[in-house]
């Protein structure tokens, strides 16, 4: 029987999703997966560039994994012909493939599956399958959307979240991030054997009530401040994206520039670090001295002056 009366629980949001039309799961690893079942897929091509968890759940699941390399400008060197069978992963890098770009690499391809984990907003190219995620976006446990019009035949579970709150909670309450690094690096780690399972009911609630067109307008505003201060020492030219995930800096000596900005409090992500064991090649160089910084919501312009300081005397004290 349905439960009446007793204390109250977290209280149901408004509901307006951004993505309320596409397939909600959990993990965008878990929406690769469910996609590669949905196609009856034997064989995935992955880039280098790219965590390794990624290819391990593929092969876990049963899938044969190979991989690619990537040029300067983040576009797949990759010229074999694909098997009915057989999928081309392609990541949509710091937003930087728009979708004329995943459009021709689809006609050229034929399967190709688009990974817009760092392009939140870059809506899916037309019959292109793409996977997002919401917990590179925004402050939630767990989260993440296919775009398919495949469908998997198997009942799903619907996830629990509740057990992956502490880091969120800790940063929203106490506004220390270090203080549950050690949480959030847990809570990142389970995700390497979390099963395939509908989106949590906590999950759908914090993402129907977000205000993303006032997160795209932050988002663009902080990364056109750092693009008009540092465009011209950028080691990358690049696109300006709908909402960037972060303004991706290149230059030498990225590891040791990181650590003097976290001296700093300014925290930049080091993304696949398992890259970092790879012999030279550009995803090792780019994996190195890309440095992805904040230019979230949770920021304004006082921030990224802030950050275009420090960074600049970084630069100065190592060269």
């Amino acid at each position: 029987m349905k439960e009446i009366g007793g204390y109250f629980g977290l209280e149901k949001l408004v509901s307006h999703e951004y993505y309320s039309d596409l397939k909600a799961l959990n993990t965008a690893r878990n929406a690769l997966i469910y996609i590669l079942k949905a196609r009856k897929a034997r064989k995935i091509y992955l880039p280098h560039f790219l965590c390794g968890s990624v290819s391990a759940m593929c092969e876990k699941e049963g899938f044969e994994a190979e991989f690619y390399h990537i040029d300067a400008d983040f576009m797949p060197l990759f010229d074999k012909k694909l098997n009915e069978d057989e999928w081309l992963y392609i990541v949509n890098y710091y937003g930087q493939l728009n979708n004329d770009c995943a459009a021709a690499m689809k006609k050229k391809y034929g399967n190709i599956i688009f990974d817009n984990v760092q392009a939140f907003f870059q809506k899916p190219a037309e019959s292109v399958d793409t996977v997002y995620s919401c917990r590179k976006f925004f402050g939630v446990p767990d989260g993440a959307y296919a775009s398919t019009d495949a469908v998997l035949d198997e009942k799903l579970d619907i996830d629990i979240s509740m057990n992956r709150l502490r880091h969120i909670m800790g940063r929203f309450e106490m506004n220390s991030a270090s203080d549950y690094y050690d949480d959030f690096k847990s809570n990142d780690h389970a995700f390497y054997d979390t099963e395939l399972c509908e989106m949590s009911a906590f999950t759908h609630n914090i993402l129907g009530a977000i205000d993303y067109e006032a997160v795209i307008e932050k988002r663009n505003r902080n990364f056109m401040t750092l693009s008009s201060h540092l465009e011209g020492i950028n080691g990358l030219t690049l696109k300006t994206p709908v909402g960037p995930y972060a303004y991706p800096f290149y230059c030498k000596n990225g590891m040791e520039i990181k650590k003097m900005l976290a001296q700093k409090k300014i925290f930049v992500a080091t993304l696949w670090p398992d890259v970092l064991k790879m012999d030279d090649t550009i995803e090792k160089d780019y994996a190195e001295n890309i440095l992805p910084l904040p230019c979230d919501q949770r920021y304004d312009e006082d921030d990224m002056k802030m950050i275009i300081k420090e960074l600049e005397k970084c630069l100065t004290a190592i060269n």
